[in-house]
């Protein structure tokens, strides 16, 4: 009497295993390739530098693939074709067209990707253990991130001493200073609330502005998502040391803009990101696109918690900490 009742038990469970792998075989037959990319100028640093950027990055951000088996096969390799195309839009180690002040801002993001341990992506590197990123990586990837800063200092001090725009609570920018993508620099922001301060391993002070509108939302908890017109500000300076060991804020280095406008920033989640830099205010980018290339893939991170901003608004913070402290 058992044995037939376990064999009306297994009849179905064998019907649906072989319709199971039916549809798997289906699959592989129409499954689609990665479109295969030639290399169009690669990235150029020193041995030590590519060799953890080809173990770690270059399977989704480059035309270099290097996939496993189990990366090809349907439905996986859905996934994973989608992932890689996106990667490859936002940085591609095999199309390496920017000049050497570009150049050193995407390594300055790529550290702070793996510093902050956004990448490589924690489910990537479940399914590809190799690719993880230790702390002797990371320090390779910022001695050489670092280095870039310090390239032909003279030339940078021939360029701006012939300008008579300083950034100081005194003095105003002589032009009106736009960003490729619309973004207006205004001087307005000294004025504003302090939202929030940091510093980072490259030994600069940042502090974090936010207009009236910025500063509303953090007080009421309501920036999820951010309301249209908020405008939030970094001013970026080196830190300078005194003899006395007090540190300070030194030479300015750029303003960092944030303005939120859903309608007019679609293709970077409703956020138009500028830089203005040095005593001349020159915005980064030569096109609109500068931003959608360089500035969200790193602030889309921060959706969830944070609204798209690096810096926690000050609120946030205090909060974290007070619950930190009962537990």
């Amino acid at each position: 009497m058992d044995s037939i009742k376990k064999k009306r038990t297994a009849k179905p469970i064998a019907i649906v295993f072989l319709a199971v792998l039916g549809i798997f075989v289906v699959l592989q037959f129409v499954n689609k390739p990665l479109e295969g990319k030639p290399v169009a100028k690669k990235i150029e640093a020193p041995r030590e530098v590519l060799t953890i950027l080809e173990n770690s990055c270059f399977n989704c951000h480059s035309n270099q693939q290097n996939l496993s088996w189990y990366d090809k096969v349907a439905p996986v390799s859905w996934a994973v074709n989608k992932d890689i195309e996106r990667a490859r839009e936002v940085l591609n180690f095999s199309e390496w067209n920017y000049s050497e002040g570009e150049h050193k801002g995407k390594m300055y993001a790529i550290l702070n990707m793996m510093q902050s341990g956004k990448m490589p992506l924690h489910e990537y590197t479940i399914l590809h253990p190799s690719a993880k990123i230790i702390q002797k990586d990371i320090d390779v990837i910022k001695k050489y991130t670092l280095s870039l800063s310090n390239v032909a200092p003279a030339a940078k001090e021939i360029k701006n001493s012939h300008q008579n725009i300083e950034i100081s609570e005194n003095t105003t920018p002589s032009k009106f200073l736009v960003s490729p993508n619309g973004v207006k620099y205004t001087d307005d922001y000294k004025n504003w609330k302090v939202i929030s301060m940091s510093t980072l391993f490259d030994n600069s002070i940042r502090v974090i502005y936010g207009n009236d509108i910025a500063v509303k939302a953090i007080e009421t908890e309501d920036f999820h998502p951010w309301p249209n017109g908020s405008i939030v500000v970094k001013a970026v300076w080196k830190q300078e040391k005194l003899a006395d060991g007090e540190v300070r804020a030194g030479e300015f280095v750029n303003a960092q803009f944030m303005v939120k406008d859903s309608k007019k920033y679609t293709d970077t989640e409703g956020w138009g990101f500028a830089k203005f830099s040095g005593k001349d205010l020159h915005p980064t980018g030569k096109t609109a696109s500068f931003a959608k290339e360089s500035c969200i893939a790193c602030h889309r991170q921060l959706a969830e918690k944070t609204g798209y901003l690096f810096d926690v608004p000050m609120k946030v913070n205090t909060e974290r900490l007070i619950k930190n402290l009962q537990k």
